[in-house]
């Protein structure tokens, strides 16, 4: 989501990789669920989120969540 010069996302992947490609992180939290606010003067966040979803970045991702539910269907 952008907003006045700023991207909002509650995807903490997707934070760690705007994080990693430069844009700076102003605001963070919990509540329901995370939320992590980039100040992003130039309106590259979109274009970042769209290319994050197509690399192996998100593939990464997608494997550390694949084991995280291995582990914890161990543990029940």
């Amino acid at each position: 989501m952008t907003k006045h010069g700023t991207y909002t996302t509650s995807d903490i992947a997707l934070a760690a990789y705007l994080k990693l490609k430069g844009l700076r992180l102003t605001e963070c939290g919990r509540g329901d669920k995370f939320n992590f606010v980039f100040e992003d003067p130039d309106s590259q966040a979109e274009s970042l989120a769209i290319e994050f979803v197509n690399s192996d970045m998100r593939k990464y991702d997608d494997e550390v969540r694949s084991l995280k539910k291995i582990i914890y269907s161990k543990n029940s």
